[in-house]
């Protein structure tokens, strides 16, 4: 989730810290693992929603707010990909995020979410389609790496075959 190693071992701790001050409402008997990962995935929503609020001063005293636009191509198209991921029904967010960007198995996405794996496989393969219509893809994952038809330029070629392969 975090990309980072220092930042996910920071969500493991918070995770673990907030799960054992909340140990009276796990119920026995459940499933644990489900109960800890939706700790850790509310807890990094919450951090990633209070990092977008932040506002750092550095040594000087000058105020960063982040208000300056992106410079980056792919800054922009995480930003398209993030309006396309909310777009999606919770479900099939949900699944797509497990399976498509976490490297969850769909095994383990359908013990998470409490359903079949057939479900999961389903919902996964909706929300590629679904992103891939909101992002303006080709929705085949047939196409060769770089060879999405419509691209701007030649970095989204690159991006749109990453997602259309989600």
């Amino acid at each position: 989730m975090t990309q980072n190693v220092s930042d996910a071992d920071d969500l493991v701790q918070e995770t673990l810290l907030k799960a054992y001050a909340n140990l009276d409402k796990f119920t026995p008997g459940t499933a644990l693992r489900q109960w800890l990962f939706t700790i850790m995935r509310n807890t990094f929503y919450s951090g990633f929603r209070k990092w977008g609020r932040e506002v750092t001063i550095s040594p000087d005293g000058v105020v960063d707010t982040g208000s300056a636009p992106p410079e980056q191509e792919w800054s922009v198209y995480g930003g398209e990909i993030a309006v396309a991921l909310a777009a999606l029904q919770a479900d099939q967010r949900q699944a797509i995020l497990l399976v498509g960007a976490m490297g969850v198995s769909y095994e383990e996405a359908a013990e998470i979410c409490g359903v079949a794996v057939g479900t999961v496989k389903s919902r996964v393969n909706r929300a590629r389609a679904r992103l891939a219509e909101l992002l303006h893809l080709e929705a085949s994952a047939a196409l060769p790496a770089g060879s999405v038809r419509g691209a701007r330029t030649p970095t989204m070629k690159q991006y749109g075959a990453l997602a259309a392969t989600l």
